[in-house]
C-alpha cells in the first residue's frame, strides 16, 4: 500500500505522537476552543451533514479547529469523511483526488475510502486521479491528526484538493460528492482559512460576509461576496462545494461555532488570518 508521508509534521503542527497529542488536547482545551476534551457519542444520530475547518498551524488555527471536531464527536461517528481542501501550491491538475492507499500523520496512518474515491470520479469529469496536487499541500493534512485523534485510525477518508473554485467547477465537485455519498454515513470537512493578512477590523467585517453567506447556505451569494468584496478567502471553492453537497444531502441549517483571527491568538491585530469553524447540519 503506497502511504503519503506528512509534509507538515513538525511545522504547522508537531512532529511525534506525544507532543501531537498534548498539542491537540491543549487546543480543545484552549479558551477560544471548546473548554474541554471531546467525548464520542457511538449511539449519536449523525445529524452533521458538513464542516467548514480552518487549516493554519495549530499555534494560531487550532483552538477555531478544535470546536468543528468536538461538536462532529458529539454527533456520532461517520464511516468516512471526504476533506475537500484548496491546492496551495500550484501542483497537479485543477481538481484532484487520491484513490488509493493512506496518509500518514505522526498519530498513524489513516487509509483512503477508495470505493467511495472511485465514486465520487466518476461522477464528473472535472475531477482528475493525481498524486502531485496532495504530496506538498497542507490544506487537507492538517485536518487528518484531529479525525485520528477523535475516532482513532479505522475512520477512512476520501481527498479532494482543488484548484479550481470558480462557482460553476465548486458546484460540479459537490453535486459529484453528494451523488457518490447518498445513504451513507459521511461527514464532507471543507478546509480554509478567512480573509489573510488585513487588520482585525477589516478581516472581521470580509469575513462576516463571508459566514453570513455560508450560514444561508448560500453557495453563489458566498461566491458573489468574494469576488466583490475582493475576500483573500482560500478555500471558497471547497466551502461552496460542501454547502451545494450539504443541501442535496438534506441539510437544512448552519451554525457559527467559532471565529477568531490570528490577531486574537497573538495581539497583534494590524495584519490578520481568520478562521471560522462552522457545522452544516439535517
Amino acid at each position: 500500500m503506497k502511504v503519503r508521508s506528512p509534509c507538515q509534521a513538525g511545522a504547522f503542527y508537531s512532529g511525534t505522537k506525544s507532543s501531537l497529542t498534548k498539542q491537540i488536547e491543549i487546543c480543545f482545551r484552549h479558551k477560544f476552543g471548546p473548554g474541554k476534551l471531546p467525548e464520542v457519542n457511538r449511539n449519536g444520530k449523525r445529524s452533521i451533514v458538513a464542516l467548514v475547518c480552518p487549516h493554519a498551524g495549530y499555534m494560531y488555527s487550532g483552538a477555531v479547529a478544535a470546536n468543528s471536531y468536538y461538536a462532529l464527536a458529539g454527533d456520532g461517528v461517520p464511516q468516512t469523511c471526504v476533506i475537500l481542501g484548496p491546492n496551495h501550491t500550484g501542483m497537479g491538475s485543477g481538481v484532484s483526488i487520491m484513490m488509493e492507499g493512506a496518509w500518514e500523520t505522526p498519530l498513524g496512518v489513516s487509509s483512503i475510502d477508495t470505493a467511495t474515491a472511485k465514486k465520487i470520479q466518476q461522477q464528473t469529469k472535472m475531477i482528475d486521479i493525481d498524486e502531485s496536487a496532495h504530496r506538498l499541500e497542507h490544506s487537507i493534512e492538517v485536518q487528518l491528526p484531529f479525525l485520528q485523534y477523535v475516532y482513532g485510525l479505522n475512520l477512512k477518508f476520501v481527498p479532494v484538493c482543488m484548484m479550481m473554485q470558480d462557482l460553476t467547477t465548486s458546484i460540479e465537485v459537490g453535486e459529484a460528492v453528494s451523488n457518490a455519498v447518498d445513504g451513507m454515513n459521511t461527514v464532507v470537512i471543507a478546509s480554509s482559512d478567512m480573509t489573510h493578512y488585513e487588520s482585525q477590523t477589516a478581516a472581521s467585517k470580509k469575513d462576516r460576509l463571508v459566514i453570513e453567506s455560508i450560514l444561508s447556505l448560500d453557495e453563489e451569494s458566498l461566491q458573489k461576496v468574494v469576488e466583490s468584496q475582493s475576500i483573500s478567502m482560500c478555500g471558497y471553492g471547497p466551502v461552496t462545494a460542501a454547502v451545494r453537497a450539504a443541501k442535496l444531502l438534506g441539510a437544512k441549517t448552519a451554525s457559527l461555532l467559532s471565529y477568531k483571527t490570528s490577531g486574537d491568538v497573538t495581539g497583534d491585530t494590524s495584519s490578520v488570518v481568520g478562521y471560522a469553524s462552522i457545522s452544516i447540519t439535517k
